[in-house]
């Protein structure tokens, strides 16, 4: 009898990946997913909090790729690695703080030690050529299998005629004439494979869950770095950074703004570990104070949380401030006028 071949799968949660599988698994190869969890994909947590976001599907798409498939998904934390992927990327920034080229590399230099740690035979990856101008251009895609040091190990089964023959196909594991020869940046092709194969609900084709390509969100952690003087971070930064409206007074403080009732209920959770605003003479959000406020910080800081309140036109707002050891002072402030907060304060 014939060895069983097998390898594993990136599984993004988006539709190339599922389908550069489900081609691979039509021809007999027992495949299985790996999802490298970097904290900056964390799309189906913000559609839970806020409440424009609540149509919107609360699931972690690559968990939902692998029920489809009917897969096992291996989800793998690389939090702490990834960090020198941003920090310091060989290939540079797409065009926000996004290191596409590195990131690629490193998720598959890790999908290379897992199939050599557990024996499987190569790496399956949803590339396109064409589709994305960082990572996966034609000049690129080879970088990337060279660097990675899968060479070779990796197919990319929607595109793989356009590319040099890898080891997968030249062992006959699979059939070259059976992969794609999907390129550019439509997705047409991808829809009408999915419609073959019956996959609905999938997630949105040129949509994907990576904050780091998105531009409000690069501005506020390269404002967050320039801040600390360094580019160091840690999972609560990347789920602050996502919440709230950032406004940022002082080098050495800014404040988060809870938006609405569930950015509100979440940064509950951030007041033993902040210095936070609420005001109790009006409505108002919830405000965190992050960084290092001096006494007058404080007095501006709960002038401008009392704009945001119901009674920012009113001579005077009282404010709980609160500390992250528990302890608490009322104050009473004039809130902040619009005139007088300049807009370079927004992050």
């Amino acid at each position: 009898m014939s060895r069983q071949i097998k390898a594993v799968s990136l599984i993004s949660g988006g539709l190339d990946s599922l389908l550069a599988t489900k081609v691979v698994m039509e021809q007999g190869v027992h495949v299985e997913g790996i999802n490298f969890f970097t904290g900056f994909c964390v799309e189906g947590h913000t559609h839970a909090i806020r409440k424009k976001d609540q149509a919107k599907p609360k699931r972690n798409n690559a968990l939902w790729v692998a029920e489809t498939l009917g897969i096992k998904l291996h989800i793998i934390d690389v939090i702490d690695e990834y960090k020198d992927v941003l920090i310091n990327p060989k290939h540079g920034y797409g065009a926000n703080m996004n290191p596409c080229h590195d990131c690629k590399t490193f998720m598959v230099h890790k999908a290379l030690e897992w199939i050599e740690q557990h024996e499987y035979d190569f790496i399956i990856t949803g590339e396109v050529m064409g589709q994305r101008p960082m990572s996966q251009r034609k000049d690129t895609m080879p970088v990337i299998a060279r660097e990675s040091g899968a060479g070779e190990r990796l197919l990319r089964p929607l595109c793989a005629q356009h590319l040099p023959e890898t080891l997968p196909e030249r062992e006959g594991w699979v059939k070259r004439e059976e992969l794609l020869d999907f390129h550019g940046r439509t997705r047409k092709p991808q829809m009408a494979l999915a419609e073959k194969y019956g996959f609905v609900d999938y997630a949105q084709p040129a949509g994907g869950c990576c904050f780091l390509t998105d531009e409000n969100y690069s501005k506020k952690l390269v404002d967050l770095w320039d801040a600390r003087g360094n580019k160091e971070y840690e999972m609560d930064d990347i789920m602050l950074l996502k919440v709230g409206r950032h406004i940022r007074p002082g080098k050495n403080f800014k404040l988060i703004v809870a938006r609405e009732e569930g950015e509100v209920n979440f940064m509950q959770g951030y007041r033993n570990r902040f210095i936070s605003l609420k005001t109790t003479s009006h409505s108002g959000p919830l405000v965190l104070v992050d960084g290092q406020p001096e006494h007058d910080d404080l007095q501006l800081a709960a002038r401008i949380a009392a704009r945001y309140s119901k009674g920012k036109l009113d001579d005077s707002v009282e404010l709980e401030l609160r500390y992250p050891d528990g302890k608490s002072e009322q104050i009473s402030v004039k809130p902040m006028s619009v005139s007088e907060m300049p807009d370079s304060w927004s992050v």
